[in-house]
Formats: C-alpha cells, sequence, structure tokens
C-alpha cells in the first residue's frame, strides 16, 4: 500500500494533458505522477522538468539517457524506476543485447566505451557519498562534449529525485513496468517489492 495513494488521472487536467508524454514514453501515465498532482504545481513541473531532461539535444540517444536511468535507479535501489527506465529503453530502441545485459555493461560486448563511460558516471553520480572522480572525468570526455555531460547529469539528477520519490511513497508498480522489470531484469532478481 503507498504512502499516499495515487488520483485519477482526471483530477488535473492540465497534469493529464502533459502526461500525454509518458504514453510514447512508458504506454502508461506513471502512478508517480498521479501521486504528485496531489499538489499540481508539482506534478505539472516535474512533467517539464522530465520532458526538458529527456530531450534530444545531441548525441545522448533516448536509449542511452534511459539505460543511464536504469544504472542510476539500480543503485539507490529504486525498483520502481528501475522497471520503469528498462521499459523505456526498450520503447526507445535500444539494441535487445544491452536491455539482456544491462548488468553487464562494463564488461559486455553490446555496449561501446562511450556508453561505459556515461553508466560508469551515472553509477558514480548516483553513489553516497558521490564518487565522481578525475578518473570518471578522463574518461567521459574522451567520447562526451560538456553539453552531453550535462544532458546526462540531468537524468541521473532526475531519477535521484524519483528514486526517492518512489521508495518512500511506496508507489505501486504498474502491471507493464512489472512486465518489463521481470522480462530484462528477472534474471538478475528483479522483484516488485514495496511497489505492490
Amino acid at each position: 500500500m503507498p504512502l499516499v495513494t495515487p488520483l485519477s488521472s482526471e483530477h488535473d487536467l492540465e497534469t493529464k494533458k502533459l502526461a500525454e508524454f509518458f504514453n510514447e514514453t512508458l504506454g502508461f501515465c506513471p502512478n508517480s505522477v498521479l501521486t504528485m498532482q496531489r499538489r499540481p504545481l508539482i506534478s505539472k513541473a516535474f512533467i517539464n522538468l522530465n520532458k526538458a531532461v529527456m530531450a534530444n539535444e545531441g548525441r545522448v540517444t533516448s536509449a542511452l539517457k534511459r539505460m543511464i536511468a536504469w544504472v542510476s535507479s539500480n543503485a539507490t535501489g529504486c525498483r520502481y524506476c528501475q522497471a520503469h527506465a528498462i521499459r523505456a529503453a526498450e520503447r526507445y530502441g535500444a539494441e535487445q543485447e544491452q536491455l539482456d545485459n544491462i548488468w553487464e555493461y562494463k564488461t559486455h560486448a553490446a555496449f561501446s566505451d562511450g556508453e561505459r563511460a556515461a553508466l560508469d558516471f551515472s553509477l558514480a553520480a548516483s553513489m553516497v557519498p558521490n564518487a565522481v572522480d578525475e578518473t570518471i572525468k578522463t574518461e567521459l570526455y574522451k567520447y562526451w562534449n560538456e553539453g552531453e555531460i550535462v544532458e546526462m547529469l540531468g537524468v541521473i539528477s532526475l531519477f535521484g529525485y524519483l528514486n526517492r520519490w518512489n521508495d518512500s511513497m511506496g508507489t505501486t508498480l504498474e502491471d507493464d513496468a512489472i512486465e518489463s522489470g521481470n522480462q530484462f531484469l528477472g534474471k538478475h532478481g528483479f522483484e516488485v517489492g514495496k511497489h505492490v
């Protein structure tokens, strides 16, 4: 049972209109947004930030952004966001081999050195205490420019907010997200946990 019950998608029509963004991303409006709309300024600001962070401005693809989100969510232990991120990565065209082997991104041949640098950055930035150091910076700059690094940290920071929101709320995980979590993460012990 979540800490706060999500409201109907009809509760705030402005939020409902903005939340159409998630129909492309996930195929449904997340329960997290339906909970945020108890304070519509929060739900609307969150959706607009999400749209800005996930916009494609360069070579950081939509699929890579969602894999960055998954690594960040995995580091913090948020099952809700892990399932959402892997689902969105699939919907945005991540290669099947990457989806099947996201846990082994550091060594698996499906990931390029540039992708590894981005995912290592996500992992280091999501740790407490923060583990971004000169080695991470050096690797990032081999493959990515400063604007792209800003995009990546935008994703990591957005998911830092979401990881805390959804784990604290115990947000109920939607059936489609559970299916994606089981499909791509199940062999490594994915479970819904408190998000039932």
